[in-house]
């Protein structure tokens, strides 16, 4: 309804939000049709953005209802049959597992960042939930069997959907510091070659870098910003207590210059692994 949430003097609906359903669909839609390397972040940016100014969106990633009999959750998509098997900390960590953590945070981040001015949870996506869901009806014989969340697989500090569960307690604690569902974002970098999206959102300068790439990392890589000062890293989906690699180093300082770069007043320089996702604050 494109009036949902005018005010009722206009004609509209008077609600105050509405919930911002094109996002989980883009998603699904490019985990079950498209290779990684054929992503199309210009497009992904634009359904993230597309909503009406001062309009407020609920962002969410994912939702019951595309977990249903038929389809998957995102960690299902993204691990398939490998859940069963290699979501042990001591089995060796498959490629497989090890792209589907990432994206996993990734998506969900992004999502949180630019999808909305407020993030819903479906229960159990925060730390992967595998499967579908299924209610009891008689093609089923009445089953309850997958009518539920399986909260032991997050409590069981032997299997990898801790990490999860730490990265979605991570990224809200992030959102109280800094506030970013009520600030406006700007998107500076959506370069599809280096699979890489730069943004600002946020209190004390917060920027958000993405290295979509499943392969190639980038040295040196140059990002603007439009706050000058001394940042550090606040978020970093790449370290170890979120299960990544433990490749950037958070005692270092990121010094901007008075070069402008990609509209904005000033830039620094960073490294960015690839499919990892950092975030930036002053000091």
């Amino acid at each position: 309804m494109a009036t949902l949430c005018r005010p009722v003097r206009e004609g509209g609906g008077g609600f105050d939000c509405r919930l911002a359903m094109a996002l989980p669909d883009k998603w699904i839609k490019l985990l079950k049709e498209w290779k990684d390397d054929d992503w199309d972040l210009d497009n992904i940016v634009s359904t993230l953005t597309n909503r009406r100014y001062g309009e407020a969106n609920i962002a969410y990633a994912e939702s019951h209802d595309q977990a249903l009999v038929g389809d998957k959750t995102i960690a299902f998509w993204l691990m398939d049959a490998e859940m069963y098997h290699c979501m042990s900390d001591i089995s060796p960590m498959t490629s497989v597992i090890e792209r589907g953590l990432a994206l996993h945070k990734m998506i969900r981040l992004i999502t949180y960042g630019l999808g909305g001015e407020g993030w819903l949870n479906f229960m159990g996506n925060e730390f992967g939930h595998p499967e579908w869901l299924d209610f009891p009806r008689k093609g089923n014989n009445q089953s309850y069997h997958y009518a539920r969340r399986q909260w032991n697989l997050v409590d069981d500090q032997l299997l990898r959907y801790k990490y999860l569960n730490a990265w979605d307690r991570a990224m809200n604690n992030l959102e109280e510091k800094y506030h970013w569902l009520s600030i406006t974002q700007y998107v500076s970098r959506k370069h599809n070659d280096d699979k890489v999206v730069v943004f600002e959102r946020g209190e004390k300068g917060l920027l958000w870098v993405f290295n979509f790439h499943p392969s190639k990392s980038y040295t040196g890589y140059r990002v603007g910003t439009q706050t000058a000062g001394k940042f550090r890293i606040v978020l970093d989906s790449d370290a170890k207590e979120f299960c990544g690699q433990g490749r950037l180093d958070h005692s270092t300082e990121f010094f901007t210059s008075n070069d402008p770069w990609d509209n904005r007043q000033c830039s620094l320089y960073v490294y960015i692994p690839c499919r990892v996702a950092v975030l930036f604050a002053l000091d």
